[in-house]
């Protein structure tokens, strides 16, 4: 094997370890560029935020559902993440020409999307602590900060689980071509509502709620509200049970999300339009 495309493993970590760097610097530095942009993901999410919280307060409801409230605001900005980061992104760099640049490189496709993700994330934590420190500094939400360190590791690993899901979409997504703008704003509504993101998700019924639960969101942020309330989070499961859950769905997206890369490029070469804008 060329120099160009290493064999021994260390050469190969090191070289996707860059991939992941050089793409996630780039969404670092153009999330701060546009000021307008940082206006727009901090401070119109918590007045939607704000709404359903002054909506349970009118209610006379506990508040630890204010703090659910605020807490599903902060989750939905990562799926948001998920889908206009990672899931639609092939298909926009196809649009714009730049998909051959990715595909001709040494390195795995899904070190190009974990890149991609990561410096997403810094304006999609920003926007998450925005909210959080809205709701606590504004409604005064309890927070029971002995319990946080556990909710933070269940948090980690539930991205992980999401951004594997990401994975496998941003495979389909590009086969839909032109349809990508409409399948991702398909894809967060609905997600708006099967996970939870405003109310427990025990509400929707066993059934439905664990079909909801294939979206790993969905688990983690009921996990997250057992974790910090307890009793009153209304859990769908008991807490033990989703943190080994969610490693199985991060293990099957994982392994779903590179069949589904490699099926993609295969059939794109096969066709022969991969690459083409349109096509």
């Amino acid at each position: 094997m060329s120099d160009r495309y290493p064999s021994d493993l260390a050469s190969v970590l090191r070289m996707n370890g860059a991939a992941i760097l050089a793409r996630a610097s780039v969404r670092m530095v153009a999330a701060f560029r546009e000021r307008s942009w940082m206006i727009g993901d901090t401070v119109f999410p918590v007045l939607v935020m704000a709404t359903f919280v002054l909506v349970y307060r009118g209610l006379g409801a506990p508040p630890a559902y204010e703090a659910f409230v605020v807490l599903g605001g902060a989750m939905i900005a990562y799926w948001n993440n998920v889908l206009w980061s990672m899931a639609s992104q092939f298909f926009w760099e196809k649009e714009q020409g730049q998909l051959q640049l990715y595909l001709i490189t040494p390195v795995s496709r899904m070190s190009i999307l974990l890149g991609m993700a990561l410096g997403g994330m810094v304006m999609t934590t920003t926007r998450s602590v925005v909210i959080i420190a809205a709701g606590l500094l504004l409604f005064h939400i309890p927070l029971p900060l002995d319990r946080v360190p556990a909710a933070l590791g269940l948090f980690t690993l539930t991205l992980a689980s999401l951004y594997g899901l990401g994975m496998i979409l941003s495979s389909v997504f590009f086969r839909w071509g032109r349809e990508a703008w409409y399948t991702a704003t398909l894809f967060q509504e609905p997600i708006y509502l099967l996970s939870g993101f405003y109310f427990p998700v025990s509400a929707l019924g066993n059934v439905v709620a664990t079909v909801a639960a294939l979206v790993p969101i969905t688990l983690g942020l009921d996990g997250i509200r057992q974790v910090l309330y307890g009793e009153l989070a209304h859990g769908l499961l008991p807490v033990g049970w989703i943190p080994p859950i969610l490693l199985v769905l991060l293990a099957l997206y994982l392994f779903l999300a590179h069949r589904a890369l490699t099926a993609m490029e295969e059939l794109g070469k096969r066709e022969g339009r991969l690459t083409i804008r349109g096509g």
